[in-house]
């Protein structure tokens, strides 16, 4: 079987089925032991001065540990790697966790900042009903590139061989990635990887969400908004959001309660907005979803 069809399937199951709590209650998630591995190494690793040093060698006992993994869970035959593909997705999860923020914020303010503190991680006590909204469909968008279209890339390019040392670098970034005291020398290596990894699948993500909403014609505004981004990648499904729903993005935000003055996405847009909009983003997350789906297959019948 193509690695196209595999694909197909797995995004298939992960969209209509979605993570199986029965599943998970018994098991410990992939991306559970990913964060133990990583939580350990960190442990060990991250002291001394030569912390950058430790840092490269997290990563690639990650890659070296990924790679094995996913050859050996190749050999397992089709059905297991398209089963181990649709745990690594992340469609239906992402779809729930945004739509809580719009269910929430229909029901109270309150209610919405709850739900999007789930998903992000600036400050949401003082948000208002707009701040709410943007910050879940920026979620929505940088996810999507992360979540969806990056693992898909990845298994295209090379089976769970690549998808599996993917998700273990986004899941260190995720989690050392920050420049903080402790993890801004051990974290490099990560962050620096994990933009390289995510660099054509973050402006796939934009031409897929640009190719589904007729905004191909703007490409040149989302670049530009893109490379304001203090990100190298996650501007780009960001503003192809943007103009996809028509609303502006980002702007100024607070984390660890320092106002930053971040530049606006699609300046100019709406940016009074609230449940409706997220629920937009939502619709831009399953029409994008459905043409990486149509890719899958084309591949996998063009490169049976």
């Amino acid at each position: 079987m193509s690695l196209g069809i595999s694909l197909f399937i797995a995004m298939a199951i992960d969209a209509f089925l979605g993570e199986p709590d029965w599943v998970w209650r018994r098991l410990p998630h992939p991306a559970v032991l990913m964060g133990r591995l990583i939580s350990r190494l960190e442990e060990r690793l991250n002291r001394g001065t030569q912390r950058r040093a430790a840092g490269v060698l997290l990563v690639l006992v990650l890659l070296v540990t990924g790679i094995a993994v996913g050859g050996v869970l190749s050999f397992l035959g089709p059905l297991a790697e398209i089963l181990v593909t649709a745990v690594l997705l992340a469609q239906r999860s992402l779809v729930i966790h945004v739509a809580a923020v719009a269910d929430g914020l229909r029901q109270s303010l309150s209610a919405g900042r709850r739900a999007v503190a789930m998903i992000v991680s600036r400050d949401t006590a003082g948000m208002e009903e707009s701040a709410v909204a943007r910050s879940a469909i920026e979620s929505a968008a940088e996810n999507l590139s992360d979540g969806v279209i990056a693992p898909a890339f990845w298994f295209l390019v090379a089976g769970l061989p690549g998808l599996v040392p993917y998700k273990f670098i986004n899941t260190a970034d995720s989690m050392v990635g920050y420049r903080t005291e402790r993890y801004a020398d051990f974290g490099w290596a990560a962050a620096k990887l994990d933009d390289l990894l995510n660099l054509i699948p973050a402006r796939l993500a934009a031409l897929l969400i640009a190719l589904g909403h007729g905004t191909l014609s703007q490409w040149q505004e989302i670049g530009r908004d893109a490379r304001r981004h203090k990100s190298p990648n996650a501007g780009w499904p960001e503003a192809a959001m943007a103009r996809a729903i028509d609303v502006a993005l980002a702007g100024p935000r607070a984390y660890d309660g320092v106002m930053r003055p971040l530049a606006w996405v699609n300046e100019g847009a709406k940016t009074r907005i609230g449940a409706p909009a997220v629920e937009a983003a939502i619709g831009v997350l399953w029409r994008t979803w459905a043409m990486m789906l149509g890719l899958a297959l084309v591949l996998g019948l063009i490169w049976n």
